[in-house]
């Protein structure tokens, strides 16, 4: 079931985190997977919030799944959610940046 992230409360000082930094709109299964600098979708979301922990299934193309904290996306919006590359891990990194080879000639 999709999750709303709209009464999330920073636990360290307790208190309500403001409006902007919510995302307002559900990620749900299905979702395009895109990273902020720009370039072509790299796979899906296949899990939101998996167990309850605050992370996301993603499918890259190519090399499989990878679990994502949400605090790397950056944006949520049309279907489409977008990963701040910079608070990914090397591997999926990696993996991003081979997930179409297999579409290009002679890959």
């Amino acid at each position: 079931m999709p999750r709303q992230f709209a009464e999330l409360v920073d636990e360290d000082n307790l208190k309500p985190i403001p409006q902007e930094l919510v995302m307002q709109e559900r990620i749900e299964v299905g979702y395009q997977a895109f990273v902020s600098d720009g370039g072509e979708e790299f796979g899906a979301v296949r899990q939101v919030s998996p167990n309850g922990w605050p992370e996301l299934v993603i499918y890259v193309e190519n090399s499989g799944d990878f679990v994502v904290p949400l605090d790397a996306v950056d944006a949520v919006h049309s279907g489409k959610v977008i990963f701040n590359c910079g608070k990914l891990k090397p591997r999926l990194r990696k993996a991003i940046g081979q997930a179409h080879d297999a579409e290009k000639p002679g890959a």
